[in-house]
């Protein structure tokens, strides 16, 4: 059985003068235990919806959702005692120290006084904030503020953990940190399911990804089959000049067995073609023989990104700043 299922699940919204927003739109969902899985997908696409009606914040319109046996619409307390939860947004107590926060979040679960130190003692340590556990939180960078509200999450040390986007907005070295402990959870018995925007994330994290889109599963699988799902393989430009973009789109449509289109990286630009090595002669001759510049040109495999667009019609990128936006 599923560490945690979610069947058919609808949830609408009708806003004030606006059309019926169809949340989602019979999403289904399997999540096997000790396992991370990663939900991807645009704005809007859901992903948020599917954790707040996992994590019992809000019911679905109908379907089903049961975590470890236990089903969530007919007995949530049940659930909260089971789960932990970080939003995107941390969720602590700028006044108090960081030590005081873990401890205050351990006696809301009745751990009982002397308990609930000891467990913000050992998660101060697992985290990483001995030498910060008594400044006042209001003082702490983004990366601390963010291992705070994940240590609270694991208060009571739950068996599933959700997670949405908890890199948003770190820096490199906060996130790859945040990273680590995930994944010493998930070794350690953790069952996770996380949102994201970053497609390095799911790829490193996830044992398996759910592409959502429009309330709905839309594909499902590890990271390689996804990625083999694509087909194919990709020749890569990298431009010196922005200005000769357009120039360079043309040749590599002109060689290519897609639509060609702007990487994550700057002014890369990256077309599906059927034989790469003599695309790639083809394409780099061309753009020699126009005179333009590269910083770089190769061959790779399909990424997470060439699913994404794929799949939803747009680069993961362009979702992320709509993400950014909405926040």
């Amino acid at each position: 059985m599923p560490f945690i299922e979610a069947s058919d699940l609808v949830k609408t919204y009708t806003p004030k003068g606006a059309p019926v927003v169809r949340a989602l739109d019979g999403l289904s969902l399997q999540v096997p235990q000790g396992t991370v899985t990663a939900l991807l997908g645009p704005n809007g696409a859901g992903k948020t919806t599917t954790v707040k009606v996992l994590t019992t914040l809000i019911s679905p319109d109908s379907g089903s959702a049961v975590i470890d046996g236990v089903d969530v619409l007919a007995d949530p307390d049940r659930v909260r005692r089971m789960i932990g939860a970080s939003g995107q947004y941390a969720a602590v107590d700028e006044n108090l120290t960081g030590f005081e926060n873990l401890e205050m979040v351990g006696r809301l679960y009745h751990l009982g006084a002397k308990r609930a130190k000891e467990r913000a003692r050992e998660l101060i340590e697992l985290f990483d904030l001995v030498e910060a556990q008594n400044r006042v939180v209001k003082g702490f960078s983004g990366g601390m503020r963010r291992r705070i509200d994940l240590a609270g999450a694991l208060v009571i040390n739950p068996p599933v953990l959700f997670l949405d986007e908890p890199t948003t907005g770190l820096d490199p070295r906060s996130r790859l940190a945040l990273w680590d402990v995930i994944e010493s959870l998930v070794s350690e018995g953790t069952t996770v399911l996380l949102t994201t925007q970053y497609l390095e994330e799911a790829d490193r994290l996830a044992d398996s990804i759910s592409v959502i889109d429009e309330g709905r599963v839309i594909a499902e699988g590890t990271a390689d089959e996804l990625k083999a799902s694509v087909g194919g393989q990709r020749v890569a430009l990298t431009l010196v000049d922005a200005d000769e973009t357009e120039t360079v789109r043309g040749i590599l449509q002109r060689h290519g067995t897609g639509e060609a289109v702007p990487s994550n990286e700057s002014k890369t630009w990256v077309v599906p073609v059927d034989d790469g090595p003599t695309a790639l002669s083809r394409i780099v001759g061309e753009v020699t023989a126009a005179g333009i510049s590269l910083h770089d040109a190769g061959m790779r495999r399909p990424t997470l990104d060439d699913v994404f667009l794929q799949l939803t019609g747009h680069a993961a990128e362009d979702a992320a700043e709509n993400e950014k936006g909405a926040a």
